[in-house]
């Protein structure tokens, strides 16, 4: 499996740059489709600054994060549909935007993911083996988040915002030198959980990042039909900045995270980041996007996949030669390797475990439908029986 085997090339088209009324641009972008270099405009200079001196070495550890992690996703889906995953939330298309966050982050700033950040996960040192656990179902989680200041997937759509920005005014009382980012999807900025948050995290200005990674789905409603404005400008009603990047760009990403977490460190408050990316994959392994968009919408973002657009940069500009892409593939495979391993390794999930802690001291329909469940598994074993 090459590392760019989950995409197709395509025809590239550069579109104009827009800003908005008030100067600033409706797209933060500094590597085009193409692979070049964006020269920074009066209004990207802010962001550009962040990035001004990256090095190949830097460049080349953006492009191996991005190959792995696509790599590591592409062999968890492919577990789950040989039936080793009881499900997987697939980030194909979005590594540009995870990877350029993640790695914007300092080792005591503290993250709070949905379930999908499997990127960031690798950013902040999760080996990428214990987040299987739980779509495996043996475990609630599988790591330790105060070992990398990673807190657990958070399945319940959008109250990780709530909890990012609790913790974001827990550290500003502290005084700590450090902020916090959390992470959601464009569907979850309809929820009343994130409205709260940033009432909350404006108010007591929480040195928070709200990181928006808006793929044009929430499952198969696109975003046309929940918000009639772009979603950064919803910042603004709260009182704090809302800025809008390239989640195809990780230079991008990279430069406009740690604009905003800068801002939060030195107690300017919140900034809404959206990074209008595109979820080239399903919702998770139990959706069919094909029942609700076209090939042909796909097509137009594979056109603008980020990890060809970093190898065209890095080639253009001779910073990584054919040594390094087939050292990284050979890391690729390995990782996949890996990952197969210690899968089949795991114990399977003990069917029964779902009932044990719904209730504190048990419950009489609980323990009904434990029983049904049971005398259903049974059934199966007395007809391998037969």
């Amino acid at each position: 499996m090459t590392v760019e085997s989950t995409v197709t090339r395509g025809p590239r088209k550069r579109a104009a740059a827009k800003k908005t009324p008030g100067g600033q641009p409706d797209l933060v972008q500094l590597l085009t489709p193409e692979g070049k270099r964006v020269r920074p405009t009066k209004a990207l200079a802010e962001y550009a600054a962040f990035v001004e001196d990256i090095t190949p070495e830097e460049l080349r550890g953006l492009y191996r994060d991005m190959v792995l992690t696509r790599r590591f996703d592409a062999e968890a889906t492919s577990l789950q549909r040989q039936g080793e995953l009881g499900l997987w939330a697939s980030l194909l298309g979005q590594e540009a935007a995870q990877i350029g966050s993640g790695r914007a982050t300092r080792p005591d700033d503290y993250v709070f993911p949905t379930y999908r950040e499997h990127g960031v996960a690798w950013t902040r040192g999760v080996d990428p083996t214990l987040l299987l656990g739980m779509f495996r179902g043996v475990n609630n989680g599988g790591w330790d988040p105060t070992t990398n200041n990673f807190h657990l997937y958070t399945i319940v759509i959008g109250s990780q915002t709530l909890h990012a920005t609790g913790y974001a005014m827990g550290i500003a009382k502290d005084g700590a030198d450090s902020a916090v980012i959390a992470y959601f999807g464009d569907g979850a900025s309809s929820q009343g959980d994130v409205a709260e948050s940033f009432t909350f995290s404006a108010v007591y200005n929480a040195p928070v990042v709200f990181f928006c990674q808006n793929n044009q789905w929430a499952i198969s409603e696109p975003t046309e039909k929940q918000t009639r404005v772009p979603l950064y400008q919803r910042a603004r009603g709260y009182g704090f900045p809302g800025v809008r990047v390239d989640g195809n760009d990780v230079l991008a990403c990279l430069a406009v995270t740690r604009w905003a977490l800068e801002r939060a460190r030195r107690g300017e408050g919140p900034t809404l980041v959206e990074a209008f990316t595109y979820r080239m994959g399903a919702h998770t392994t139990s959706d069919d996007p094909t029942r609700y968009r076209h090939d042909d919408e796909r097509a137009a973002w594979e056109a603008k996949d980020p990890i060809i657009r970093l190898r065209a940069y890095l080639e253009a500009q001779s910073h990584a030669d054919e040594a390094f892409f087939a050292e990284l593939e050979a890391e690729s495979e390995a990782l996949g390797k890996r990952v197969r391993e210690v899968v089949r390794a795991m114990p399977d999930p003990e069917h029964l475990a779902i009932f044990d802690n719904v209730y504190a001291d048990g419950h009489a329909l609980v323990d009904e439908e434990r029983a049904e469940f049971a005398a259903y598994q049974a059934s199966f074993a007395d007809g391998e029986d037969k």
